[in-house]
């Protein structure tokens, strides 16, 4: 019988979703910026950190669109973007406003599950499909050898 805590536990999973593909997003328009400024024959420090705050400052839907004017091969998953876009946005903005006292019952927890898993699902799909064009295939990827520290970023 699913509680309350476990639709806290998928929204999490949903959520982790939509940083890594705004985080991905961000990655490709930093080396993209990165590129334009000539930063990998002439590395400047303070250019990067510059674009890295730039990109950082931007939302989702302004780094889809930044991103798809400067990489025209996210043209063929623009409406995967947008209805990430638009599950993430709803996500973190009127989730639980939208499912409001559904949450105090088992049937309810039940129907918030549903729903977290289609957008779990619709976000996952844009940042599978936006590595995939990268050339890295997340369906055949094996977490063995991976690393499990953190990293400073």
């Amino acid at each position: 019988m699913p509680t309350i805590e476990d639709v806290y536990f998928k929204f999490g999973f949903a959520s982790e979703a939509a940083q890594l593909l705004e985080f991905e997003l961000g990655t490709m328009l930093f080396r993209s910026g990165a590129i334009e400024a000539g930063l990998f024959e002439n590395p400047d420090s303070n250019k990067a950190g510059d674009l890295l705050k730039l990109v950082n400052r931007k939302t989702l839907g302004q780094l889809i669109q930044s991103v798809s004017a400067a990489d025209e091969s996210l043209e063929e998953l623009q409406e995967t973007l947008e209805l990430a876009l638009n599950e993430r946005n709803r996500l973190a903005h009127s989730f639980f406003r939208e499912h409001n006292h559904r949450r105090n019952s088992t049937e309810g927890c039940v129907i918030m599950l549903k729903d977290l898993e289609s957008v779990h699902d619709a976000i996952l799909e844009a940042y599978k499909a936006v590595m995939r064009i990268q050339g890295i295939d997340l369906d055949t990827m094996s977490l063995d050898g991976m690393p499990t520290e953190h990293l400073p970023l």
